[in-house]
């Protein structure tokens, strides 16, 4: 009796493990699921967890051993889907941002959109200029601490957070203005809901940034956002393709392919490598995703995709879940008392931790750190498990999506490069889980130049991180980046001429074995049905002819004694071996 309840205790075990999951707020949900739970399974636990019901923004990242980043799908397994043993660690993050997160239904929703815009905000992803980052992170300050207050908030305690990868004594100084004199009276709503209008209307909201480089070699980061696919260089966006405009999205190795119709019919190709093939089908995946989020009007329009045009050949890809606009007609119908949530109130989240600011970390009071406070060692761990996937939003269904700011602002810019930023764009404490073999050092360098902690454990992750400032052009006199070689790194249908010809003699050489597999095919069931008894009149008249008969008896007959002779054999030596 006991030893049968020891095997049966044994075999549960053995078909459940835990699933840890951090969330937004730096807390962790940890649960024990089956070893043949779905994805979609742990994502709505988690759902449920946080009272949310506007869950299609979300999504749940993990990391594999290899250091690449994945989103869990919730059709599949999670047991298959993860390459290392359990327990599993996971993240989640917003997956699809919306458009317009103000007008979101529900604050809880709100809440957690804000959790990641200010993540993103800290860890170099949403890029702006002075003037615009010092507003956000005056909001922030509103939202965490409330009303300036002489007592409680001495000279200089807006130096006490830190909102982005490095900012000047200058730039705390304007946030702290800003906070004592402009937000005075606002609730943590009010400031949140702010911050979230001003955010969405700037070129890097929603951004994902996949390291990778143009047939030049230029390091470059590739992103789809809620508004179409955009290439960022340096401190400039150098292309803009909204979603109506793009036709396919192609990976083959490290290769990927963006096809485009522009106005007046311009059909152009933009090409990109990767760092791994893993990165690049992840880049392709995250695309096929968001396209089909944003740009479809239902769910029921959504089509398996291929990676190749070979129907054999490549990856096959295919969306699983509701499009934007469904999305948002189903928000409209949610009638419930708002759910209470629970602010980090007056700690700073651990995205945007207590100061690590090299010798200002002593002026922290220890009372006012969080019990989970993190170290510098263990920000630099959070920096790499916090990378997020975003998302991306169509135009297809009407520009009603898109804010009247943002619409002009596209109108104008059209597809050529544009400023967004002081400074350049390397979020490469975002990107660290997409391995990139090469620029180490460059980034150790340009992280000592720019003041930033490089700490012996900030080197060894930054081996997987992704080029620096120096790679994509000089800084000026007035911190500006200067860009090199620009014009012949855009990859606009650019291949060079011996990679044309060798992707064309790879076509040519594919085509021709398929065309010999298929006849080969053919022949043999030709073969299969003259030599059997069907009796149809087109193969009768073939078994009558001069050809057939010769072949039926100077080889095939031949062929067929000599394998009978062979089974007879090895069936022998089966039968003596008994």
């Amino acid at each position: 009796m006991l030893s049968r309840f020891m095997s049966g205790s044994i075999r549960n075990l053995d078909r459940e493990y835990n699933c840890t999951v951090r969330l937004l707020d730096d807390t962790e949900y940890t649960c024990t699921i089956q070893r043949d739970a779905k994805g979609q399974y742990l994502f709505d636990i988690i759902c449920h967890h946080l009272n949310l019901l506007e869950k299609d923004y979300f999504g749940i990242r993990y990391v594999d051993p290899d250091k690449q980043r994945h989103w869990l799908e919730g059709p599949k397994s999670i047991s298959k889907q993860m390459k290392s043993q359990p327990p599993f660690t996971m993240c989640l993050r917003v997956k699809f941002y919306p458009p317009d997160p103000a007008a979101l239904k529900e604050e809880i929703t709100r809440y957690l959109v804000f959790l990641q815009i200010k993540r993103d905000l800290y860890h170099g992803r949403l890029l702006c200029k002075t003037s615009d980052a010092a507003l956000l992170a005056a909001y922030i300050l509103q939202a965490e601490i409330g009303n300036y207050d002489p007592g409680k908030h001495p000279e200089g305690y807006s130096s006490k957070f830190q909102f982005f990868p490095k900012h000047s004594e200058k730039l705390e100084r304007r946030i702290a203005d800003i906070h004592k004199t402009e937000l005075v009276g606002q609730s943590p709503e009010s400031a949140e809901l702010n911050f979230l209008r001003k955010a969405q209307i700037l070129e890097t909201y929603g951004v994902d940034p996949h390291p990778c480089k143009d047939v030049s070699g230029n390091p470059a980061f590739l992103a789809f956002t809620p508004f179409g696919f955009v290439v960022l260089q340096g401190n400039k966006r150098v292309h803009f393709l909204k979603w109506n405009e793009v036709t396919k999205l192609k990976f083959e190795g490290k290769t990927f392919h963006i096809y485009a119709n522009q106005k007046e019919e311009k059909k152009i190709i933009l090409t990109y490598f990767a760092p791994t093939p893993e990165a690049c089908k992840h880049l392709w995946k995250c695309g096929v995703e968001n396209q089909a989020f944003y740009k479809l009007d239902k769910s029921s329009q959504v089509r398996t995709v291929s990676s190749s045009n070979l129907f054999f050949k490549g990856s096959r890809f295919r969306y699983s879940g509701r499009v934007a606009k469904e999305v948002m007609e189903q928000s409209a119908k949610i009638k419930r008392e708002p759910p209470e949530i629970h602010r980090a109130g007056l700690v700073p989240s651990r995205s945007c931790p207590s100061i690590t600011h090299g010798p200002r970390l002593t002026s922290v009071p220890r009372t006012r750190r969080r019990a989970v406070h993190i170290s510098i060692m263990e920000g630099l761990e959070s920096l790499r498990d916090s990378a997020h996937s975003t998302p991306v939003r169509s135009v297809s269904h009407g520009d009603s999506f898109m804010p009247r700011s943002r619409m002009s602002t596209e109108a104008s810019s059209g597809s050529g490069e544009r400023v967004i930023s002081d400074e350049n764009y390397s979020p490469s404490d975002s990107v660290l889980p997409t391995p990139v073999a090469e620029h180490s050092m460059e980034l150790a360098v340009s992280r000592q130049v720019n003041g930033a902690p490089c700490s012996i454990e900030e080197e060894k992750e930054s081996e997987a991180g992704t080029p620096s400032t120096g790679e994509f052009g000089e800084v000026g006199p007035d911190g500006r980046v200067l860009m090199s070689g620009l014009g012949a790194g855009v990859g606009l249908s650019s291949l060079s001429e011996a990679e044309q010809v060798n992707k064309f003699v790879l076509s040519v050489l594919r085509l021709l074995l398929v065309t010999i597999g298929l006849l080969f095919v053919l022949l043999l069931l030709l073969i299969i049905l003259t030599e059997s008894d069907l009796d149809i009149a087109f193969l009768r008249d073939i078994r009558q002819t001069p050809e057939f008969e010769q072949f039926h008896y100077e080889y095939f007959c031949p062929l067929r004694r000599w394998f009978a002779c062979k089974l007879r054999w090895v069936g022998g030596l089966l039968i003596n071996d008994k």
